[in-house]
């Protein structure tokens, strides 16, 4: 494939390569031959061939060829095919907030970008896979898709490719030197691990044979390799020999020709399993519910009692590392640990045959619900960016958790308490779609009137509202009223109101949305609940500044912000500071909104807020137009416009006439050719330029030319902090964002200056002081 040449931001999400990719020249090649001819390849093959390994590999090579990037979707931790759009949406950072049906918003994100999408572990959601791989290539012509799976797709047009196992010696290889021998690439994999466990380790003459024989009863599977390997930490490589031939004969009676790759990984995996202390073992099944990882605090959880204690489990944690069983990895502040898949349904297959399975899944389910309740807690308060972070590492385990409620009889109210209590998540995580796919299927599947039903309805009302569905949320807030009636809960009649008066706004029936959110905040301060509170004080005040009544909307403001400044907040100011912001401006005072606007983007960094932060780039749009820079405000409605699209459409309704006075003003200014040559512009904005663009007063000259190598402000910054050796989680803490922003920017400076290292950054640095 041939390189782009393109001003647009090259996107690379793509985890680090943890051990060294070993061969696989001629697979790459051949890999890469048939991305070029077809538009869907799969990479098939048995488990631990290493299909996931090649497939990051070719996308790592290809990255710079694809004008928007390269996207990985890691669907190994997803169990419910339903979501599959949901993920992919989520892994492209496609924040829409529309009831139009994921796909349907997939299709129109991806239809004129060209990227490689790589779907890595199809198997188990083979015809979703299959169903979204063909909608996606029809829809978006320059569109490339990479999947592995253990078989095909089926999908037409779909070129598939057989992952072959390591070239290995065959029974010739004494004709070979002992060098050319470490040349194969089952014999240079197993070298290259065994010295990690033991320093020195080389192929040589007295050992070759040994090593011959060993790559060939391995069948030259990479993971079977990696997990033999290990073992030479205890054993040498004649002895780990001798045991694996005396396994491999017990289950093939002799005929090693009997034995197909499949039983050849399945007797590894069962040889490492025997080698594990019996503790050791109940833990490897029991970590098997886990989905995404975890951290040691679960695993005491989820993992202790009927033979294990909560004292034990860190040692068997780093017993189960030590065998390579399971995967140590630097997340964030945190260590957390992961099974590879293969080894995760092994365990899972062994915990079914157990009959304890429901039961661990069970206790799984009740570490979720004790973790999404104490974010809920500490939802409001200083810790809340820390709880956000949190809860979208642990997605994965959360999916898990409701899959089981929604699969298991009895388990309906668990599952309504864990989707309620996620109710600020759904929302600042931008997944309203999967909230209210969630909570609509819980609340279908039971419908015995509860308390906790009637918040579950309240807050699926909320979602439905966010995303314009009125007629949906009525009804559910009808029956939320009622419950809230008969169980006399002050608090739900109290967030039914919220949101009814929330969709009034949004309808701009501003007398009604009035009286509604006034009734909220009183509900609320009855049961003295200061999320419902600051979140009722928002809209109260929108409200009055819409009515006119600045007096009154400017006291409700600033109440809001005084509660929330007190508590250290960061979601609910960023919203009040909004609005507040365009109060100020309709004021006369522009500067002072100007700020505030900038003070509600910094806020929402941390969580990736893209809807908050367009809708603070808009007010600056109309800011700037209202001080006569019609070019600035028209290259700031061109950035929008992108986002707008993928959330279905501009702002809030009773809003939108800001928006076209905005834009009428900018064009009178500017004129027809000048105003479409700056909303030019602004389109071909990226994210973080268009953030940085809102975040000065002026673009400089070279920032107009957008030479490709000129680095934004905050991009400046962290090349700095790169420089300096930083990593991206030390860079993370020091600015106070998201590991996952800085990360973004590290790959957008390297795709800028046409680097490959940080080494590069810091050189290029220093020849810029």
């Amino acid at each position: 494939m041939t390189e782009v040449a393109s001003n647009s931001a090259r996107t690379s999400r793509l985890p680090a390569e943890l051990t060294s990719f070993v061969g696989r020249r001629h697979e790459t090649a051949e890999v890469k031959r048939l991305l070029a001819d077809s538009r869907l390849v799969t990479l098939v093959g048995v488990g631990g061939v290493g299909k996931t390994r090649l497939a990051l590999r070719v996308a790592v090579d290809l990255r710079r060829a694809f004008r928007d990037g390269v996207w990985l979707v890691e669907l190994a931790a997803l169990e419910n095919p339903e979501l599959l759009p949901q993920m992919v949406a989520e892994t492209l950072d496609i924040h829409d907030r529309s009831v139009r049906p994921t796909m349907e918003v997939l299709t129109d994100h991806l239809r004129d970008k060209q990227l490689l999408l790589v779907l890595d572990n199809c198997e188990h959601l083979l015809d979703a896979s299959a169903v979204l791989a063909e909608i996606l290539v029809r829809a978006a012509p320059e569109l490339r898709i990479l999947a592995t799976s253990r078989q095909a797709l089926g999908v037409p047009g779909e070129q598939t490719m057989p992952v072959p196992a390591l070239p290995m010696p065959d029974r010739e290889s004494a004709m070979l030197s002992t060098d050319a021998l470490a040349q194969l690439d089952a014999v240079r994999l197993l070298a290259e691990r065994a010295k990690a466990v033991l320093p020195g380790f080389a192929v040589t003459d007295a050992n070759r044979e040994t090593v011959a024989r060993l790559c060939r009863g391995l069948d030259g599977i990479p993971l079977a390799i990696e997990l033999a390997a290990v073992r030479l930490r205890a054993i040498s490589v004649d002895q780990l020999l001798t045991r694996l031939e005396d396994r491999f004969r017990l289950l093939t009676v002799g005929s090693r020709a009997a034995l197909p790759r499949q039983q050849t990984l399945r007797a590894l995996i069962d040889w490492s399993y025997t080698l594990c202390t019996e503790h050791e073992r109940l833990l490897w099944e029991r970590l098997s519910v886990f989905t995404g990882g975890l951290d040691l605090e679960a695993a005491e959880q989820v993992c202790t009692g009927d033979g294990i204690t909560p004292e034990e489990i860190a040692g068997l944690m780093i017993g189960l590392v030590d065998k390579s069983i399971l995967v140590r990895e630097e997340h964030d502040s945190s260590v957390r640990y992961r099974l590879l898949e293969t080894i995760r349904q092994y365990g899972r297959d062994r915990l079914r045959e157990s009959g304890r399975e429901t039961e661990v899944r069970r206790r799984h389910r009740d570490w979720c619900q004790d973790l999404v309740l104490r974010a809920q807690h500490g939802w409001y308060g200083p810790d809340q960016v820390a709880w956000f972070a949190r809860l979208r590492t642990e997605h994965g385990n959360l999916r898990t958790a409701l899959d089981f409620c929604l699969s298991t009889p009895g388990e309906i109210e668990p599952g309504l308490v864990i989707a309620t209590a996620l109710r600020y998540y759904w929302i600042a995580a931008g997944s309203l779609h999967e909230g209210r796919n969630r909570l609509g299927h819980l609340l279908a599947i039971d419908t015995e009137p509860t308390p906790t039903r009637a918040r579950a309805l309240c807050l699926n009302a909320r979602l439905a509202v966010l995303q314009s569905d009125f007629a949906v949320a009525a009804v559910m807030l009808d029956e939320a009223r009622e419950l809230g009636r008969r169980f006399d809960d002050p608090a739900v009649m109290a967030g039914a109101a919220y949101v009814s008066g929330l969709a009034a706004l949004v309808r701009r029936d501003l007398t009604g949305a009035l009286t509604l959110l006034g009734e909220a905040l009183e509900g609320h301060r009855r049961t003295d609940d200061p999320m419902g509170i600051v979140n009722s004080l928002i809209y109260l005040a929108t409200a009055h500044s819409l009515l006119g009544d600045s007096e009154e909307a400017v006291a409700l403001f600033e109440e809001c912000l005084t509660i929330c400044e007190a508590q250290r907040e960061h979601w609910f100011r960023s919203y009040a500071l909004w609005m507040f912001g365009i109060e100020v401006w309709r004021q006369g005072d522009t500067r002072r909104g100007v700020e505030m606007e900038r003070q509600a983007m910094r806020l929402k960094e941390p969580f990736d807020d893209r809807l908050g932060q367009a809708l603070c780039t808009e007010a600056l749009a109309w800011m700037a137009a209202g001080s006569g820079d019609g070019e600035r405000a028209a290259v700031l409605l061109g950035a929008l416009r992108e986002i707008w699209r993928s959330f279905g459409g501009p702002l809030f309704g009773y809003l939108g006439g800001y928006h076209d006075e905005c834009e009428t003003a900018a064009r009178e200014m500017l004129g027809d050719r000048r105003f479409d040559a700056a909303i030019q512009r602004g389109t071909g904005l990226t994210h973080e330029e268009a953030f940085e663009c809102a975040m000065v007063d002026r673009m400089s000259d070279q920032r107009r030319s957008r030479e490709p190598s000129q680095l934004t402000r905050r991009e400046m910054e962290i090349a700095r902090l790169v420089a300096e050796g930083m990593s991206n989680k030390e860079i993370a803490a020091a600015l106070v964002i998201a590991q996952r922003t800085a990360e973004g920017h590290v790959e957008h400076i390297l795709s800028k200056l046409g680097f490959n290292s940080r080494v590069q950054i810091a050189a290029w640095v220093g020849g810029q002081d």
